[in-house]
């Protein structure tokens, strides 16, 4: 924008974009040469009152300056819900506030909500129009809990799986993830909530994300991350959130080339953009790039914007066009009308049930030996279940994603539920998360530190020392409900206060008690001999309860041993393991953490039908998988996970997941390991030089095996593929041909298509990119005729010479199978130019 732009031409700016149809189903129909798609509303959503666009010409006619800055940023909210921002309104014009929630997997504020699977889980259903249902819940339910923006969903890419926030998004696949993060928005606004569709863009990573320069090519851009962002600009999303990092060199939220040139010039979007919270950075540059609005307060837009405008440097014109877009879309979504449509009540049971039908959709099954699943008859009637989370669900991730729903039972009780009252369910802890009380006589002078309570306003102070008679590794914990008691080690502090989500965020399991208490633990070898142990509690306002716990090389060596023990008495065993990931900080290693991994060598070395069911946020290394029967991915599974993974385990559901993500063999064979360039960046720089070559693209252009790759995931019954054909059919392909199931149960299959690269394009091509999919469901001994149409746009490369998508053309290759690695069907085509 120049510093010349008028009133006038602000209004005829608003109006440039034009509008086609969102296409329906799996597959998008853009033809190659036509640049990028422009927006069109989402149908469902209100309808703005008859004259909307003269009428928000003639409030921006009547607002002062300081009203209109207002506008445009967050602030306090006088009755709060317990979102995530609020931004106030100009009561005397009849323009309302504004609560914005976070939700990628359920609405967080201060009332329960329905937590949902994590996304990650919903994408393993390969299923969009699920996805959908998902969005739906979600838009429903944040209209229900007083909300008119929801911060969801989340279309980064699965870059690397160390990332903290994976169980967030989708996939690492494109086209994968556009299909879903497009039917998402859709689902959303079809209720009438507004949408914003996060983190634009590549922030791919916890670690750095404030600071970080992302540095990517404009192929890969196009080709890889900005995917997701395009499809919700084309379903029509209201709001884009604006990202942390810098993109190639610029601070996201100050970026011309994002903001102004591609999302609203290319693509034709026409809400608004919103900085993420805190990741504004200035006033002129950014109102300059297009960032209309900043959250969660006002340190670059309140103060600062008026002096600018005042003072020169922000032509007030800027302004006006930022207030306008906001409060076209607030219009667009009825939320200006003489009469706002009514908020619909809550319907905890309806989020219940498809809550529980995505977890049970997104189940993946990766290996399953000797029948050891489904649980049928001595199978089911003689079940230890061990682990952690087969007491205390595991619901969701650490962060702004974290949902506490109305309530949520432990898959113990679900087993215990459904293998009957003539059956034995047997329970052994294997690994103690929580701690345990230290023993009454451990320190003098003596001090009973396993629920102490401070009043309010007081302080409690306790100094102590305690004799190890040789070396051991603690862990100690401590557990609090007001300001966190400081507790010093031999004089240093075990649990310092971090800064920024570090400190808010401490992941959806291991952050908190079962009973509700916060938790911060420190792991520690300590020599024999005396140490210091000195706490200091305060009650602060309210006062506080607290406890201090740990655990030991005796008490870890103890818990396997029952565990052992509770195996070997059971036919069949059941172990849950976890990895707790959160916004705030990535993951240090793929493994599982703690003792995990001894913990099932140990189990499954007792009782070889040892399931173990995972509920992690993304891939994980295995070394002990040749010992297991079978391993399940639930990810995080919502408030009904615990059902779920019981219709699973004892088939009354088919497994119909498939990983969205490749799981690596080691944590050196992924598109990032060993290169730091790549993640976590070098010096403040991370480097895309995959290219193209994201996730299962990586591992076929370097001829990496995986552990597991994309796509994959096993069934209770068997699969048979055949008779495929390809033609050349509206600027694309038509791929045809049978699955039938050769198996004695109804089954759940995800057929799956991939398409060469083309000969006569110069360009950098995956081996294989996923060009369509197809999730079906079918009787014993029934075939269905399969048909995925793949468009122009998934036959094309983008060639940033002439910036723009070009056909790729020539004799192609297509694949069709059960995933990225087992595709039994091949044949070759013509793709002709127009």
């Amino acid at each position: 924008m120049s510093e010349a732009v008028s009133r006038r031409t602000v209004m005829r700016l608003l109006g440039a974009a034009g509008a086609m149809g969102a296409a329906g189903g799996c597959v998008a129909t853009v033809p190659p040469g036509a640049g990028l798609r422009k927006a069109s509303p989402a149908p469902a959503a209100p309808a703005a009152e008859p004259g909307g666009t003269a009428r928000i010409d003639a409030l921006l006619e009547r607002l002062t300056l300081d009203e209109k800055t207002a506008l445009l940023h967050g602030a306090q909210d006088p009755a709060p819900l317990g979102q995530a921002g609020y931004v106030p309104g100009v009561p005397r014009l009849g323009i309302p506030a504004l609560r914005l929630a976070d939700g990628p997997a359920g609405v967080r504020v201060g009332k329960p909500a329905t937590a949902l699977p994590a996304p990650v889980m919903l994408a393993s259903a390969f299923d969009p129009a699920l996805a959908r249902e998902y969005g739906r819940a979600l838009g429903r339910e944040g209209r229900a809990l007083g909300q008119d923006v929801l911060l969801s969903p989340m279309a980064n890419l699965i870059r690397t799986p160390y990332a903290g926030r994976n169980f967030e998004t989708f996939a690492e696949d494109p086209r994968l993830t556009a299909d879903l993060v497009g039917e998402v928005v859709r689902g959303i606004q079809d209720e009438g909530l507004i949408a914003t569709v996060k983190h634009f863009a590549l922030n791919n990573q916890e670690r750095g994300r404030d600071t970080v320069d992302v540095i990517a090519a404009e192929q890969t851009l196009h080709e890889t991350e900005l995917r997701g962002f395009e499809a919700a600009v084309t379903a029509g999303a209201g709001a884009v959130m604006g990202a942390y990092n810098k993109v190639n060199g610029v601070y996201a939220c100050e970026s011309k080339p994002l903001l102004d040139e591609l999302l609203r010039e290319a693509w034709g979007f026409d809400g608004w953009v919103m900085s993420d919270w805190d990741a504004a950075h200035s006033t002129v540059a950014a109102i300059g790039a297009g960032l209309d609005m900043e959250m969660p307060g006002g340190t670059h837009y309140g103060g600062p914007l008026r002096q600018a405008v005042r003072g020169g440097s922000v032509p007030e014109a800027f302004v006006d066009l930022a207030v306008h877009r906001i409060l076209t879309t607030m219009d667009r979504f009825g939320l200006l009308a003489a009469r706002p449509a009514a908020r619909p009540p809550r319907d905890a049971a309806a989020g219940a049930r498809l809550a529980r039908k995505v977890a049970t959709a997104g189940a993946v099954l990766l290996r399953n030996e000797h029948g050891t699943l489904p649980l049928t008859g001595a199978a089911a009637r003689s079940i230890a279940v061990i682990g952690p989370t087969g007491q205390v669900p595991f619901v969701s991730g650490g962060g702004s994603a974290h949902v506490v729903p109305d309530g949520a039972a432990a898959p113990l009780t679900a087993i215990r539920q459904r293998a009957g009252k003539g059956s034995t369910v047997r329970y052994a802890l294997g690994e103690d998360l929580y701690g345990r009380p230290l023993p009454a006589k451990l320190l003098t002078p003596a001090a009973d530190l396993d629920d102490r309570s401070v009043e309010a306003g007081r302080s409690w102070n306790h100094a102590g020392e305690f004799r190890l008679a040789e070396e051991d590794e603690w862990t100690l914990l401590v557990h609090y409900t007001g300001q966190r008691p400081v507790v010093r080690l031999d004089g240093e502090e075990l649990f310092p206060v971090r800064q920024g989500a570090a400190e808010r965020f401490a992941g959806g399991l291991v952050g908190a008690a079962p009973d509700g208490m916060n938790v911060r633990r420190r792991t520690l070898v300590l020599k024999a001999g005396t140490h210091r142990l000195a706490v200091t509690a305060r009650g602060g306002a309210k006062g506080q309860r607290f406890r201090l716990r740990h655990t030991t090389k005796a008490t870890r060596a103890a818990d396997v041993a029952e565990a052992v023990r509770t195996a070997k008495a059971a036919h069949s065993v059941v172990l849950f393991a976890y990895e707790d990931s959160t916004e705030g900080s990535d993951r240090t290693s793929l493994a599982l953490p703690g003792g995990q991994a001894r913990l099932i060598e140990a189990v499954a070395a007792a009782n070889p039908r040892t399931t173990v069911v995972l509920n992690t946020s993304s891939s994980t290394t295995m070394p002990w998988l040749p010992r297991t029967g079978a391993v399940l991915q639930m990810y995080y599974p919502g408030q009904e996970g615990a059902g779920a993974t019981a219709d699973v385990l004892f088939g009354d559901a088919d497994p119909g997941g498939r990983l969205t993500q490749t799981f690596p063999a080691d944590e050196q064979a992924t598109p990032v390991g060993g290169d730091p360039a790549r993640y976590p960046g070098v010096g403040g720089r991370q480097e895309y030089t995959e290219g193209v070559h994201v996730g299962h693209r990586w591992y076929d252009a370097q001829q990496v095996a995986p552990l597991f790759p994309f796509g994959h995931g096993l069934s209770y019954t068997t699969w048979q593929y055949e008779k495929l054909t390809v033609r050349a059919e509206r600027g694309g392909l038509r791929v045809e041909f049978t699955v039938r199931n050769t198996g004695r149960r109804k089954g759940t299959e995800v057929a799956q298509v991939y398409v060469g690269p083309s000969p006569e394009l110069s360009l950098d091509q995956p081996v294989r990119a996923l060009a369509g999919y197809r999730r079906l469901t079918l009787a014993p001994g029934a075939a269905e005729r399969v048909t995925v149409d793949v468009d122009a746009r998934t036959l094309s490369s983008w060639d940033p010479e002439r910036r723009t998508w070009v056909l790729g053309s020539g004799r192609r290759e297509v694949f069709a199978g059960r995933s990225s690695r087992e595709l039994p069907l091949r044949a070759k085509a013509v793709v002709r130019s127009r």
